[in-house]
């Protein structure tokens, strides 16, 4: 590509391990290496961006998830987040939504100023315009693209109907107008074809799908760092670890994975005193806290060794104030016998392509995603059909757990079909093709982002004058 831009990513966090945060860091490092200037707009930066010089990440907390305004609208624009929904009339809907568009146009506004300042010539905007967990957010992404017509892609992780939690509000007119909009002059970017089908259905926008995808080129391997995970976390080298590389988030289902470890253990007790069942990410943002006690109560009850190690989990490597190593999540697979990933909902699989790059066999369900977009790539997964009882628990036939028990204890086997799958996940969801897919895209976008610099350098003199 010829041209090289200054593109803003913006977003409510990043430097964490959820997937938006990932998937910018994947951006960001294809990017660079692009030659285009990269900068970040966040609410909050878990970690610093990696790849990315400081100056060039800008804290702006009211992009926050967690900021006061926005859980005061989410409190009063989604009643059914709250056990006990709050009646309310239209005068005062109506006032506070003004107040809401108000917020969100003023923080359109410091947004703004930062794009003259640095001559941005493109702003990617992360979830803010599909999932309203930044409010103030999306309006402002949305004002920066119908007031200032700024070069604009969205990239859509998810939708905001794709959630319970979501799906009933008082502001659906405005939900319906900007998550996402459809004005003429952006561009739209999802990480599926079911994705891309609804949008287009919906929206009559015909978006880029852009899946998830991995840096197998530089794939994690046993080294000095993560080689003291099992000694540093209390687990022994003969211990069976079964890991779930996910947030403890509903939808993740890992109810199901601990009724997978309970059953393997009890079908085979020999081995029972070894198996560690792991979940490497944290506590989630969708619904309440109770949902990790139903999984410590169900682990007691499944006789599973449960063990939540998220506070021992970064998106970089680094030391924490005890002086204890955080890992990554790739240095978690590394060390993982096999991963268990049995969503019933997924946007794609970032989880399942981390573990494949790290050479780790996968038990996994068939979820819509995985038929629709990696299923027919050719993957030797050990997989459960996505068929669930009158309780809403997957069931899982009895050869799964025979399978599971072959891979584990015949190395030539599980190194065959590791091979294989990374080999495919290289050839299908590596960086080259998120490469030839970001350079296809700014390219056809080009025209845009130069009206848009134009725009902007025209901008300036008028504010200097």
């Amino acid at each position: 590509m010829e041209t090289k831009f200054r593109i803003a990513f913006i977003s409510g966090k990043l430097g964490d391990v959820d997937g938006v945060s990932l998937e910018v860091d994947k951006w960001i490092e294809v990017l660079c290496k692009e030659g285009h200037e990269v900068f970040t707009i966040a609410g909050h930066y878990t970690n610093p961006v990696q790849g990315i010089v400081s100056d060039n990440q800008y804290l702006l907390e009211s992009l926050r998830f967690d900021s006061t305004l926005q859980k005061h609208y989410e409190k009063m624009m989604f009643p059914y987040i709250t056990k006990k929904p709050s009646h309310m009339t239209l005068s005062t809907r109506d006032k506070i939504l003004e107040e809401m568009m108000v917020e969100g146009e003023e923080l359109g506004e410091d947004i703004y100023r930062y794009i003259q300042g640095n001559e941005i010539d493109l702003i990617i905007a992360e979830n803010t315009n599909a999932m309203p967990m930044t409010l103030l957010g999306g309006i402002a992404v949305y004002n920066l693209l119908s007031e200032y017509k700024m070069a604009t892609i969205f990239h859509h992780h998810d939708f905001w109907w794709e959630r319970s939690r979501f799906s009933q509000s008082r502001i659906e007119s405005l939900l319906n107008s900007i998550m996402p909009p459809s004005d003429i002059g952006s561009e739209h970017v999802v990480i599926s074809s079911y994705s891309a089908h609804i949008l287009s259905s919906i929206k009559r926008v015909m978006p880029t799908v852009i899946p998830n995808c991995e840096n197998f080129e530089d794939a994690a391997v046993f080294d000095d760092y993560n080689s003291h995970f099992r000694e540093d976390l209390g687990f022994g080298e003969d211990d069976i670890l079964f890991v779930q590389p996910t947030r403890i988030v509903p939808r993740k289902r890992i109810e199901d994975s601990l009724r997978l470890v309970g059953m393997y253990g009890r079908k085979y007790p020999e081995v029972k005193e070894y198996i560690k069942f792991i979940v490497s990410l944290y506590q989630g943002d969708e619904l309440d806290y109770s949902y990790v006690d139903d999984i410590r109560k169900l682990a007691d009850s499944e006789e599973v060794d449960l063990h939540l190690i998220s506070d021992r989990v970064s998106s970089v490597r680094m030391w924490n104030e005890d002086g204890q190593r955080m890992y990554t999540s790739r240095d978690v697979l590394i060390n993982a016998n096999i991963a268990t990933y049995l969503p019933k909902w997924e946007g794609f699989g970032n989880a399942f392509l981390e573990a494949v790059s790290c050479r780790v066999p996968v038990v996994i369900s068939t979820y819509l995603v995985y038929k629709t977009d990696i299923k027919g790539s050719g993957f030797k997964n050990i997989e459960i059909r996505d068929n669930y009882d009158n309780q809403g628990f997957l069931k899982i036939p009895d050869q799964i757990l025979e399978k599971i028990h072959f891979i584990l204890n015949d190395s030539r086997e599980k190194q065959r079909v590791t091979d294989i799958n990374f080999e495919i996940g290289k050839r299908e969801f590596g960086f080259d093709l998120l490469s030839k897919k970001l350079n296809g895209l700014i390219e056809s976008y080009s025209d845009e982002i130069r009206a848009s610099h134009r725009r902007l350098q025209k901008s300036k003199r008028n504010y200097a004058v």
